[in-house]
């Protein structure tokens, strides 16, 4: 038996190796000190063989198997080709081989009776997340499918005993759920050619004795299979195991004739706290965001949909254009309709021509229009998806995935495109490149408001294919058109995940632009993403789909706190509305540099109506925090900061416009005005007493490190 320890900043993983035998994760917590005993460690957490155990009990390690009576999934799952209720083939990987570098260990596992060789890759990369991915090849000449393969197989400590999940449907993603972790375990799948709303790519393991918690995600823009088995029976210490893995139909991947299969990323972060956590998922993805360094200060949008929808017209869309500049925008992004004969969502989707019903001189006198105002330009696409009232569907008839010989299900009006196939995937290319050189477009909003059904080509299933291929369209776009941005959209939250957000610039986290529905959406998505990232619009009042009336200085603070856009029409805005909405504009525009590359730290409260985050960079910070109902008494507990340097000296300030309602009861405003000196100690102990007696009310708080 040998042990290898992997180092991050913050994090150490021991691993037990033994040749022609298993490999074990025998330590996941914090960094352990130069020379520790990794022997006695390992000794130190070994459990012996109870009563109802096999005589010898199963170590399920880094490759769980069914052999020798353990009772959760197997890793990988294998059958003989060709018989779809062929019976799954017994596996016995052994550990044939390993390498160690300074932050990376490589793994060979083989089987010899079914000649299958497995690779683990198991690293911390410079932002302290741990990664790990596997494959699979095959050497021995059998006629094998494969299955099921799962990117990683973590043994969760056993200190770590609730599951924070998170749920969701349309315009209300990432609902957070927690449970206990033992004894059912988890389960949770997607069959949607997408993760989904319903966020099975996230999860968080907590230690509620230390508040200690373990975040994870499998980077995979497809379906997804994720689970934690709990074996209170074979394994001698009730391990529990979490899987990630992409999913697909039984099949696709063929171990005769492919040349192998390699798993997405799946990565884990070990925290002492929910804030910390975000942080160490931040910095990873800003580690793996496309040319982040090249971006610039985060630009404000104002999206043509809530304000115009359907209605388009040159004019119309100038007009907007000039309002939209007099409020500060700098990216104006024209959304669905400009196209072919698309009037409204049942028809041509895959004909992405300018319409000249409505640009009779294409689209360029509107961009021109657009830049004279100091404004770029950006433009809605849906490019792996086609209507059958289109130009292009009618030219391509087999070259939408649907079964053979079956009817052709449509969702909102629309198919999903063969990407395997390479006349249609150029074809799709072709359109978007040639748009991109005749017009200066800046950035793309890339939806995909579709399920993927049937899973069919003309040649079997590509549940997981039809991601890759979509990832290689995106890629090859990117490479013709490196300074364009691309926006992630999927009928809002749909398809967010580090790996669409390794090829692209920003997510859509939800359709719902409800101040009062974003003041939980965003706080979830950005437990795991950063705030740049994270599309984050006004949207008009009432809303579309909420209904809800809510003031616009409310609607304008909630904003601040992501990539800021607009998504209304200001000219159905009061002149206070348009003047309120600018001041906030101005605002952000003042404090992205912060909001945009600092830490985010949750801020607890007393009242479950009362929210709040902030973020600090170097000298500064902002907080906002809202009532969204009610309080119980007329003075709300005092807000509580986070994450500052408890022996510092702040100036404390509340940013204007103030909350209507709510300025009345300030006390002393002048002195808000020009600053209070208060010590970390101070703000992160005793708090700040604002007026958070009303509901719909959002204070900003500015903090400037003094000393």
């Amino acid at each position: 038996m040998e042990f290898v320890r992997l180092d991050g900043e913050r994090l150490t993983l021991v691993f037990a190796l033994e040749m022609g035998a298993t490999a074990d994760l025998v330590y996941l917590g914090v960094r352990l000190p130069e020379g520790e005993d990794l022997g006695a460690l390992a000794a130190a957490s070994a459990r012996g063989r109870h009563e109802s155990q096999p005589d010898v009990p199963p170590v399920p390690g880094l490759l769980p198997e069914g052999k020798a009576g353990w009772s959760g999934a197997p890793v990988v799952r294998v059958r003989e080709r060709g018989d779809q209720a062929a019976p799954e083939c017994a596996t016995d990987f052994r550990l044939a081989a390993w390498e160690q570098y300074p932050a990376e260990l490589i793994l060979t596992f083989h089987d010899a009776l079914l000649g299958l060789e497995i690779g683990q890759s198991w690293w911390i990369g410079a932002s302290g997340m741990a990664c790990t991915e596997a494959s699979i090849t095959s050497g021995g000449g059998r006629k094998l499918v494969l299955d099921r393969l799962s990117a990683i197989a973590l043994r969760v400590p056993r200190r770590f005993t609730e599951l924070v999940s998170f749920t969701g449907r349309w315009a209300g993603e990432m609902r957070e759920t927690t449970r206990p972790l033992a004894p059912e375990g988890f389960a949770r799948a997607s069959v949607a050619g997408k993760p989904g709303f319903a966020g099975g790519n996230w999860l968080i393991i907590e230690d509620p004795a230390s508040g200690e918690v373990l975040g994870a995600h499998l980077a995979w823009s497809g379906d997804h299979d994720t689970r934690i088995d709990v074996d209170m029976v074979g394994s001698a210490d009730g391990r529990a195991v979490l899987q990630m893995g992409a999913g697909w139909d039984g099949g696709e991947v063929d171990l005769e004739h492919d040349v192998g299969y390699r798993t997405p990323t799946a990565m884990f972060a070990l925290a002492p706290d929910r804030s910390t956590l975000a942080q160490a998922f931040h910095d990873h993805a800003r580690a793996i965001l496309p040319n982040r360094k090249d971006w610039g200060p985060r630009k404000v949008h104002l999206n043509s949909w809530e304000a115009l929808g359907f209605n388009l017209s040159e004019a119309g869309l100038m007009r907007l254009a000039d309002d939209a500049a007099m409020l500060g925008i700098e990216r104006f992004v024209l959304d669905d309709g400009w196209f072919g004969g698309r009037r409204d969502d049942r028809t041509s989707l895959g004909d992405w021509t300018v319409s000249h019903e409505i640009f009779p001189n294409g689209l360029g006198p509107l961009i021109d229009h657009v830049k004279s105002l100091g404004m770029d330009f950006g433009l809605w696409v849906e490019p792996e998806m086609v209507s059958p009232d289109s130009d292009f569907y009618r030219a391509h008839r087999s070259g939408c995935l649907h079964a053979k010989d079956r009817d052709r299900p449509t969702m909102r009006g629309q198919l999903v495109l063969n990407l395997l196939d390479p006349a249609i995937c150029n074809a799709v290319f072709d359109q978007l490149d040639a748009l991109l050189r005749e017009y200066d477009i800046a950035y793309l909003k890339w939806d995909h408001n579709r399920d993927l059904f049937p899973a069919k080509a003309r040649v079997g299933s590509v549940r997981n294919s039809q991601t890759q291929y979509f990832y290689a369209l995106l890629d090859r776009l990117r490479a013709a058109h490196p300074n364009v941005e691309i926006e992630s959209c999927s009928s809002g939250g749909g398809r967010i995940d580090f790996g669409v957000l390794s090829r692209t610039h920003r997510v859509w986290p939800s359709d719902n632009n409800d101040a009062i529905e974003r003041l939980r959406i965003i706080p979830a998505w950005s437990q795991f993403l950063p705030l740049e990232v994270l599309g984050s619009h006004v949207g008009p009042s009432p809303n579309p789909i909420t209904g809800r009336r809510l003031a616009m200085d409310f609607r304008a603070k909630v904003a601040i706190f992501g990539h800021m856009g607009v998504e209304a029409d200001p000219a159905r805005m009061t002149d206070k509305e348009r003047e309120c909405l600018a001041a906030h504009i101005a605002l952000y525009k003042a404090w992205r540099g912060v909001l945009h590359e600092g830490a985010l730290w949750r801020l607890e409260h007393p009242d479950p109506n009362v929210t709040g985050m902030m973020v600090t960079h170097e000298d500064k910070g902002l907080a906002i925090a809202t009532q969204t109902a009610f309080s119980p008494v007329f003075d709300a507990a005092p807000v509580r900061l986070a994450g500052l340097d408890t022996q510092a000296l702040y100036r404390v300030t509340l940013p204007e416009p103030w909350p209507p309602r709510a300025k009345h009861y300030l006390a002393a405003p002048q002195l808000w005005r020009e600053g209070l000196t208060l010590s970390g100690t101070a703000l992160m102990t005793q708090g700040l007493a604002l007026p958070l007696t009303h509901p719909e009310t959002a204070w900003l708080i500015a903090m400037e490190k003094l000393s």
